[in-house]
């Protein structure tokens, strides 16, 4: 029974006549209880004692209060916790002291001290002024695993909308990138955007709130026309961007909790886009407004957008070698096998490489961010492998394309029965030339004609290519009809030449 429902019954029964004496024996209480009860209907609030903490003694505070102050100077994760200085007293005081009296003590001269105590001071976030800017890893399984994507989240102080955008790493591509698709969200530019002292923009912290700024973020906001504020190095400067560090950590429980299943970098940019959008309905503790209803306010308020996309991309001029293979940053991808020993022009995105030759794009391949890995295409090398059909089945392009699903159980089921019929060699030349089929058909077409060639028993390449045809004018569509409109009234019947007939029969 709580303590408010026991005064309650005692009011009832002393109405009725009872004594203290008989209500204090009824309900097994004290006589002051009863008092208590009859003087308020609200119980007393219990008065705790201040003990006095007789085991501190004037040594044990000066160690703990000399250890506080050291800590102010001290690494964050190397200062003192309660547990360690209770140990320390133990061990260098041979004091007998508890751990709880400790703890309670270092709680309170902390407090007063400032010590480890978080306080803000509340700021006041004018409408189109700020944004800031942070990454952070949110986990996402892919059909090919668990990755950990790099997020980028631009966050309006004023209105807390926010857009969320992941890449694979944390480049300096994916960083312009993100801000840009943010900008873009919130509809302008704001004058003011704050960041950390990313490598990204920032090539050197210097004294106090001077940086030296990378040159193409330089080029960058100079291209948006937003002012850069740097926060300070350390733990104290996220706390100058609290509401975007916030914003990171509610939109990873929200929306990457549990951790979502996504097909592709693409569909995961999609599913983030309409987060973000869903979260526009939302409405910030202690204000009775949507995030929607204050960033369309504040939209009339920011900076025109800039007509022109800046270019994100990086171009480096590479030589191919001699495994037809240019070496971008830490990782080689592959372009057509006669480029070897040539210049090509190499175009690096945040999610693609593009490889170009004579102004001709020859090669496209998703970026690579694992250091020293290699992206090849198996059509690359398929001119040299059809006079070396040997190389064919080891090399490193048959087994990438396996692990892409490119080269299915029924290419290698078509493969086998080359073999069979024309042998090891000349059977891997008929799959080559099954292959260069891809080249003059879409895919879709290849593929099916190859699933059919495997039902019909067909063990020639040049019977691949007649259904690849076949497939092709069955799917593509036939002419619609033209419509004649007013020149059907030119219409004529077809002529009769019955009567020439009659002109044969009179000539017998």
């Amino acid at each position: 029974m709580r303590r408010v429902e026991l005064f309650e019954l005692i009011r009832i029964d002393a109405r009725e006549g009872a004594s203290i004496h008989s209500l204090a024996r009824k309900y097994g209480v004290h006589r002051r209880a009863v008092r208590d009860a009859l003087r308020s209907a609200v119980p007393p609030e219990s008065k705790r004692p201040d003990r006095a903490r007789p085991a501190l003694t004037t040594e044990v505070r000066a160690f703990i209060e000399e250890t506080l102050l050291t800590d102010k100077d001290a690494p964050r994760k190397q200062r003192h916790t309660a547990r360690r200085i209770w140990q320390r007293i133990s061990e260098e005081l041979g004091a007998h002291v508890a751990e709880s009296t400790v703890r309670a003590y270092v709680a309170d001269r902390r407090r007063e001290l400032g010590v480890g105590s978080a306080a803000f001071v509340p700021q006041h976030h004018p409408e189109g002024a700020q944004a800031e800017v942070d990454f952070y890893e949110a986990a996402v399984d892919f059909p090919w695993g668990r990755e950990v994507a790099q997020v980028i989240a631009v966050r309006s102080e004023a209105s807390a909308a926010a857009r969320h955008r992941a890449y694979p790493a944390q480049t300096q591509a994916a960083f312009f990138d993100g801000i840009a698709q943010g900008l873009s969200f919130h509809g302008g530019v704001f004058p003011v955007m704050r960041f950390d002292n990313l490598k990204p923009a920032v090539a050197k912290v210097l004294k106090g709130r001077r940086r030296t700024e990378q040159d193409r973020f330089i080029a960058f906001r100079s291209h948006f026309g937003f002012e850069a504020s740097f926060t300070t190095p350390g733990i104290g400067g996220a706390h100058e961007k609290g509401g975007v560090e916030g914003e990171c950590g509610r939109f990873r429980r929200r929306w990457f909790t549990p951790v979502p299943e996504i097909d592709s970098w693409e569909d995961l940019d999609d599913y983030l886009l309409d987060a973000c959008v869903t979260d526009l309905d939302r409405r910030v503790s202690g204000r009775g407004e949507r995030v929607r209803d204050v960033a369309a306010r504040e939209r009339a308020l920011l900076l025109p957008l800039p007509e022109e996309s800046f270019d994100l991309s990086l171009v480096d001029r590479c030589r191919v070698d001699a495994k037809s293979r240019v070496a971008v940053l830490t990782n080689r991808y592959s372009v057509p096998i006669r480029l070897v020993g040539r210049k090509v022009e190499v175009r690096i995105t945040p999610t693609q490489i593009e490889v170009s030759h004579d102004a001709v794009v020859v090669a496209r391949h998703p970026r690579a961010y694992l250091r020293y890995a290699e992206r090849l295409e198996l059509d690359h090398y398929l001119d040299l492998l059809v006079e070396r059909p040997g190389a064919f089945a080891g090399s490193l392009a048959l087994h990438q394309e396996r692990g892409r699903g490119a080269f299915t159980v029924y290419h290698q089921a078509l493969w086998e029965r080359f073999k069979d019929r024309w042998g090891e060699r000349e059977g891997t030349r008929h799959m080559i030339e099954v292959l260069l089929l891809r080249r003059t058909h879409p895919l879709a077409v290849h593929t099916e004609a190859v699933e059919a060639a495997v039902r019909l028993g067909v063990s020639d390449h040049r019977a691949v290519a007649l259904l690849c045809r076949h497939v092709s004018d069955a799917t593509r569509p036939g002419a619609p009809p033209i419509e004649v409109g007013e020149l059907a009234r030119y219409d004529r019947p077809l002529p009769d030449v019955g009567a020439y007939d009659l002109l044969l029969g009179e000539g017998r």
